[in-house]
């Protein structure tokens, strides 16, 4: 059994960031394996592997790299979390303890992986974990999230106020929190999603429904129903996130299909278990504040 497997979903990739992501992850005495999983048009980066491996193997040191990464060529691009589920598929829960599931335009230091696996092994109750995420300037991405209403998903995306904007994201983004403490929390970014591998395989992956956006929030919610999911911030990544929706009026129309999806299988006004979590997740950090 390994230690730790990893999956990362390219498309027309640079190449810069594939090998920033693939070193951050191999780099670790952890025993593990990544699954790069090409939703592309081409096989392209399938003939950029080899060098990009070359060069992992000499900039940071590692050893037997060529046995610690597998290439599936998926032939079509039916979304990132379909990407994700054709290696999700190859194994069971004997594969691996858990199963990090990246962006590619993620890196991070030596640790990082070494950090989040130890608490996980000390919380058995935990299924999923975040760390801190950061933009390359050193901010911090506000990823943590309550289970989003509609408002949260349309009216902050296109309401031109920016007071009520702001604080509706203070709310939802949990900014209230301070980002500073472990807590737990229902809606955690898709960029880097570590997983317990049984629980992950026990819910079948990601729901092949969302072709892009909402996928992640979707499984992070469903896992949120049989295992805790937290925030642990003694541990830091860095997303360069493109906001590529906001920029393309392409993505934005694919946002708005899977908010759609998202919302007419969980509900739209009346939704009782996303009440209940989020009365649940505030009222636990009140708490725990009290108690420190």
């Amino acid at each position: 059994m390994y230690d730790m497997t990893g999956s990362i979903v390219t498309y027309n990739t640079e190449r810069e960031d594939l090998k920033k992501v693939i070193g951050s992850f191999l780099n670790t005495d952890l025993n593990i394996k990544l699954w790069i999983s090409d939703n592309s048009p081409s096989e392209k980066i399938k003939n950029e592997i080899k060098e990009l491996i070359q060069e992992i193997e000499e900039e940071y040191n590692i050893k037997n790299i060529n046995d610690k990464i597998e290439y599936i060529f998926n032939n079509s691009n039916r979304g990132y979390g379909a990407g994700h589920n054709s290696v999700i598929e190859k194994f069971g829960n004997e594969m691996s303890k858990y199963h990090l599931i990246l962006n590619p335009d993620i890196y991070f230091e030596i640790g990082t992986l070494e950090k989040l696996f130890k608490y996980m092994e000390e919380h058995p109750k935990i299924g999923q974990i975040m760390p801190k995420v950061k933009y390359p300037n050193g901010e911090i991405q506000y990823l943590c999230k309550l289970i989003p209403t509609p408002l949260n998903l349309i009216f902050r995306r296109f309401f031109p106020l920016k007071k009520i904007k702001e604080k509706m994201d203070y709310d939802y983004e949990m900014k209230w929190s301070g980002y500073d403490k472990i807590m737990e929390v229902p809606i955690l970014s898709g960029c880097f999603m570590f997983f317990r591998t049984e629980k992950l395989v026990s819910l079948k992956g990601f729901d092949e429904r969302f072709f892009m956006y909402l996928e992640d929030y979707d499984l992070s919610r469903r896992m949120n129903e049989i295992s805790e999911t937290v925030y642990y911030p003694y541990a830091e990544i860095v997303h360069n996130h493109a906001k590529e929706s906001y920029k393309s009026p392409k993505m934005t129309k694919i946002h708005i299909k899977s908010a759609i999806k998202y919302f007419n299988k969980w509900g739209w006004v009346f939704d009782k278990k996303r009440r209940e979590t989020n009365k649940k997740i505030k009222e636990n950090f009140i708490k725990s504040e009290k108690t420190r």
